[in-house]
Formats: C-alpha cells, structure tokens, sequence
C-alpha cells in the first residue's frame, strides 16, 4: 500500500513509517524541519519539509493521488496554552486541516486513514458524568476531530482514530514531554506528593503497531482505545524516581481536596503573572482533579489485541524517557528540538 502521512519526522510518525516500511508498504511523509539532531529515519521513507497547515487544495492532491493510505500523526496537545477561547486554537491545529485531507483523500481514492487522537475522548464518551469535553477545550477539540473523522467513513472509505495514551520511548534529538514530570518531582523537598488513580500506558513501537495495524484491518469507521499496561501512579513514580537516582524516595497519596489547594495556588501564580492578559489551557486546572485521581486504564482488548500489538518493556521505555528528560533538563544534551508546536511552525 501506498501511505501518505503527515508527521514524519515525529516520534510516533517516524516509528510508524519504520513499521509500515518493514511490512512493504510505501511511505511518502511531510514534516516541519529539521530533523531532530540524531534522529533514525527509515531511509526508504520519501521526506519532503512542508507545513501541513499552509498547504493548497491542489498541494494536497498531488500528495494524495495515487495513496491507498493516509495518516495523521501531527497536531498540538493539551500542553498549549494562549488568549481565550484556546479551543479556536485546537481546532486550528487538529480539526480543520483534517478535515480537508480526508475530503481530498476521499476525492482522490484514499481508501484507508488513520488518526491519531487521546484516550481522553475515550474517557469522554465512558464517564459522562465528569463532562470532560464541557471543561476541557483540548478534549473537546479530540471528540470533535473524531466526529469530523468518522463522517467520511462508508463502505470505501476506512477512518480509524486512536485514542492513544501516554506513551513512553525516545527520539534523539527532541525533548521529551515527560521533562515535566521530572519538574514536578525536583520542585517537591524529600517527597514526591501524587493523588490516587493511574494511567494506561503504551511504548512508541506499539504506537507504531497500532497505526500499521489500524491502516490494514479497519473496515468502515472505528474508535479504537490503545493500553497495554494498567499502572497506579505509585507504581509508575518507584520508576521515575529510580531513572531520577532517588530510587529510595517516597510517595505520598494525597486527597482529592490537597491536589485541588495545590491546583488553586498553580492558577493564582499564573494569574498573577499574567497581569491584564487572560489565557487558558487545554486543560482546565480546576476541574481536573477527578481525570488526575482516576484509573484511567484500558482492556487491552479494546484495541491492541485485535490490531496485533505485540508486548514490549514498558518499563524500559519509562526508564529511557525519563533519563533523556534529566540529560536535557540539566543541559547534557543540546539542540534539542522542543515538543510543543509553535503558531509559526
């Protein structure tokens, strides 16, 4: 099969390219330059520097025609902040610039895509009771490029939306999201404080698993929830301290109330540095305390078993992202390509 996929030089775009390559499929890619410094690309991969969102109708086409395939690995997280409405943003970077890839790809005779999307959609439609679309402009943005995705899915037409969660695994040369973990482990004096809940969480070779597997066995239009490994945050931070060389350090569950002190205090500082201007967040300090504290977990039924996703060291990934977010933090490593998108990228 022939792909097209936009984000290909990107730490999950990249490893699905080297995935679907290894299986004989081709793959034509575009990304915003550079290349992360020391990054491992597939050779085979057809690269070309363009910005996804600055793209043409025609543009699109010349990329499309001719694909089978099409995936989206790009777009902006949760991490973004900037004036209100910040869901004018989201939707900026993860709804529009969709939309129009798939009715040209439908046009041109795409017959199978793939988006990657959060679990947090997933959560969305389980626990409606916590109105996490309502609160939380990024979610929101997710549930509504997973109704855009699916109203191009008919009988010729494949659309598979991953909702991944959080993913471990390096690539060299860009800084990994998880330096905000370390962050928040150095800022706390001899204990690291954490609610109660936990997390799904997968590595990036079984992302990667999920999009091939996702390209090759959606029939029509499909949600599929990715976890691998159900892990409770104390379980989860014994990792990091250990990857942090405080393997013997605490962790202390804290009440729904303490997190939501601590949250307030967070939105105090930022109001006042902000001063005049009001930002906002893709995610909604104040009423994330209930996401944070749950068991955000997932069968591995629900996708990684029926798309062939194959076991992997879960910890090892952990371990690796962690020591990587030290190495940049503390300026072992430079030229390290940040992992937030920038409006003029």
């Amino acid at each position: 099969m022939k792909v097209f996929l936009v984000g290909g030089t990107g730490l999950l775009g990249s490893a699905a390219a080297e995935e679907l390559i290894n299986r004989g499929h081709e793959v034509r890619a575009i990304a915003l330059p550079p290349v992360p410094e020391g990054a491992k690309l597939p050779p085979q991969m057809t690269l070309e520097f363009k910005n996804y969102m600055t793209l043409s109708d025609d543009e699109i086409r010349q990329y499309l025609n001719g694909c089978e395939g099409f995936i989206f690995a790009s777009g902006i997280d949760e991490r973004i902040t900037g004036p209100k409405p910040i869901y004018d943003y989201f939707n900026k970077f993860n709804v529009t610039p969709l939309e129009r890839f798939l009715r040209i790809g439908k046009e041109c005779g795409v017959k199978h895509s793939v988006i990657c999307g959060s679990y947090f959609s997933y959560f969305d439609k389980k626990w409606q009771h916590l109105e996490l679309a309502k609160w939380h402009p990024y979610i929101r943005s997710r549930r509504e490029q997973e109704r855009v995705a699916l109203s191009f899915a008919d009988e010729n037409f494949n659309v598979a939306i991953l909702e991944l969660p959080y993913i471990f695994g390096v690539q060299q040369g860009r800084e990994p999201v998880w330096t905000i973990i370390v962050k928040a482990v150095r800022g706390m004096k001899g204990v690291t404080l954490y609610p109660k809940g936990g997390t799904t969480m997968v590595t990036k070779k079984q992302v990667a698993q999920a999009i091939a597997g996702a390209l090759e066995k959606t029939i029509g239009g499909r949600c599929w929830q990715i976890g691998c490994y159900n892990i409770p945050w104390r379980e989860f931070l014994a990792i990091v301290h250990k990857n942090m060389d405080m393997p013997h350090r605490k962790v202390i569950t804290i009440p729904n109330w303490l997190l939501d002190m601590g949250i307030k205090y967070m939105e105090k500082k930022i109001r006042d540095s902000e001063g005049e201007v009001e930002t906002e967040g893709g995610i909604c300090l104040s009423k994330f305390s209930s996401l944070q504290s749950a068991e955000c977990y997932i069968d591995r039924t629900l996708g990684c078993i029926p798309l062939g996703v194959e076991d992997d060291d879960i910890e090892s990934a952990i371990g690796e992202s962690i020591r990587l977010s030290v190495d940049v933090l503390d300026g072992k490593i430079k030229n390290v390509i940040g992992m937030i998108a920038k409006e003029n990228d």
